[in-house]
């Protein structure tokens, strides 16, 4: 009888939260803002510090605690080891000191601000991090996430989540006593990560693949292996005293390094989604009026200085690590607002009693302002670069004491690796005694260099790419990119004598492109047709000759390798 009396209540609850997420995620979708801050509004409209529609629950409290658990399975599914070994020595140059910068200027400043000592050391720590949620959302609506500062900044991410989650897990422990107490936490804590990854990633080498290979054409299976996988791993947390988030997120990182990853990352998503919604409606839900606006002064002052202080940060640091001008603006740009995990650090201090309610509130506030603002500057960072970039020249010098690369002269490069490209090499392998690829695809990249050639990875849209290759000094460039822009900075780039071939989608396209100086711009509808006709007058003319071409072209489409074995009859046809 009570379970009947309680269930329509808590429904009617869970009603009220999805259509109202729903109606304020519509209007902050068509203003520009990310979801979580159209959560965040929900859950203080429907709680205590607005209309006091709906309360906490076991119900919202579960599917928080799920929500939390499952952002952090599919952070961990995203965290492929391949994908990011190659920026990974940067990044965590970059990354290490950006927190503990950041960390010290929080600290200080909410020190400065009145909070007692422990109160900073917290709001300290919760500044530290930036959104990952604002920043894969705004990278990705502008098609940037592939650029070499979006790599840069979703590397410092990825870290900064590692951290977090031990964060949380010591955090989950309870208020210490001592110094040593805090030592010993995180010693166990430490340890148990460790044993659970062990198992974790022998179960992703010698156990998950037979399973997944067995059940991966039954896709309601599939989803309930992996779903079991992660209650499996949260289940021996829980039973650890490890925080369940730990588990969750270790399950993802075992199933990354397998290729149903990003199947599974499609699958698991909407049920993420939703819990992800529940929780953040929930932090904010228990949120009383007075505890939200309590230290409104305060975080207001606190977003003035953080913004400015984690481009500054972020800026010195990536600038350190000898990035160009305009990816350390671009990527430190992207990273001025305080993290939604700053909400979930604080939020887990609250139920350890390291803080209260109060405090809480203000990081919320301050967590809506910077991303309220930081959604702008990453929407307009392009425009922003070029209104600043006279100035940030002048102090970078030109690069001048940076080390620049000056083994190639009269040499090849390619920018972009395709089939087109591939071709290309093989014929100029001949001629030339250096050919240098660009190219942004990690697993190429590494084929190229066992190939015998340099590789370069990175966007040739970027002044330092280009400079660590030498377009200037090139012999001849060939490109197989077709966006202009990167055509164009490739012409700008190249010296009087130097030979340049690009490509272009559009004929109008190509004409700018000759006008600029281009050699041969080939369009790619009108290669393909030229091609297709050549196979053509080859198999009418010629049957035998067509009949060793079309060998030639199916072995190197069924082959692995990136330049297989057949480039002889490449460069016999072609003399």
């Amino acid at each position: 009888m009570v379970a009947e009396a309680i269930e329509p209540g808590l429904l009617t609850d869970f009603g009220y939260i999805i259509v109202a997420a729903a109606v304020v995620g519509f209007l902050a979708a068509r203003t520009g803002q990310p979801t979580i801050i159209a959560y965040i509004l929900t859950g203080l409209l429907l709680g205590p510090a607005v209309f006091g529609l709906v309360s906490p629950s076991v119900l919202t409290e579960t599917m928080a605690e799920l929500g939390l658990a499952f952002l952090l399975f599919l952070l961990g599914i995203k965290m492929r080891i391949d994908e990011i070994r190659h920026v990974l020595a940067p990044i965590v140059k970059i990354s290490i000191p950006q927190m503990a910068l950041v960390a010290l200027v929080g600290f200080g400043t909410a020190l400065l601000l009145g909070f007692s000592q422990w109160e900073s050391v917290i709001i300290g720590l919760a500044v530290m991090y930036s959104s990952t949620a604002v920043i894969i959302k705004m990278l990705t609506d502008k098609g940037t996430a592939t650029t070499l500062h979006g790599k840069i900044d979703i590397g410092v991410l990825l870290v900064q989540d590692i951290v977090v989650v031990i964060l949380l897990a010591i955090l989950a422990a309870g208020q210490p006593d001592s110094a040593v107490d805090v030592l010993t936490t995180l010693g166990i804590v430490l340890a148990l990560v460790v044993a659970i990854g062990v198992v974790a990633m022998v179960a992703s080498r010698y156990v998950l693949p037979p399973i997944f290979r067995r059940i991966a054409d039954d896709t309601q299976v599939f989803f309930l292996i992996a779903i079991s996988w992660v209650f499996l791993f949260l289940f021996v947390s829980q039973e650890l005293d490890l925080s369940i988030e730990m588990g969750a997120f270790l399950a993802g990182i075992a199933i990354a390094q397998m290729p149903y990853s990003k199947e599974l990352q499609a699958k698991v998503a909407p049920l993420t989604d939703l819990f992800i919604l529940v929780f953040f409606v929930s932090v904010s839900l228990e949120l009383e009026a007075a505890d939200l606006f309590t230290f409104w002064q305060e975080a207001v002052i606190a977003a003035l200085v953080l913004i400015p202080a984690k481009f500054v940060v972020f800026f010195y640091l990536i600038d350190w690590q000898g990035f160009d001008i305009e990816t350390t603006f671009l990527g430190s740009v992207n990273m001025m607002q305080v993290s939604e995990f700053g909400l979930i650090v604080g939020a887990v201090a609250v139920t350890g009693g390291f803080i209260d309610e109060g405090i809480l509130g203000f990081l919320t506030l301050v967590a809506l302002l910077t991303m309220s603002l930081s959604v702008y500057f990453i929407k307009y960072n392009a425009s922003l670069f070029e209104r600043v970039r006279p100035a940030l020249d002048r102090w970078a010098g030109d690069d001048e004491g940076r080390p620049e690369l000056d083994e190639y002269h009269d040499h090849v490069v390619v920018v972009g690796f395709d089939e087109i490209a591939r071709r290309a090499m093989l014929l100029l392998d001949d001629r030339y005694e250096q050919i240098v690829v660009i190219d942004r695809n990690v697993s190429e990249i590494d084929a190229i260099e066992a190939a015998g050639y340099d590789a370069i990875f990175g966007d040739a849209k970027y002044e330092k790419i280009r400079k660590e290759a030498r377009v200037k000094y090139a012999d001849f460039v060939f490109s197989s990119s077709v966006q202009t822009d990167v055509n164009e900075l490739l012409l700008e780039d190249a010296g009087a004598d130097t030979t340049v071939f690009v490509e272009a989608e559009w004929p109008q396209n190509a004409i700018e492109l000759y006008d600029q100086g281009a050699d041969f711009v080939a369009v790619t509808p009108q290669l393909s047709a030229e091609q297709l006709q050549q196979y053509l007058v080859t198999y009418l003319t010629n049957p035998s000759e067509f009949e060793d071409t079309l060998r030639a072209d199916l072995e190197i489409l069924r082959s692995e390798e990136l330049f297989p074995q057949t480039c002889a009859t490449w460069r016999s046809s072609d003399d």
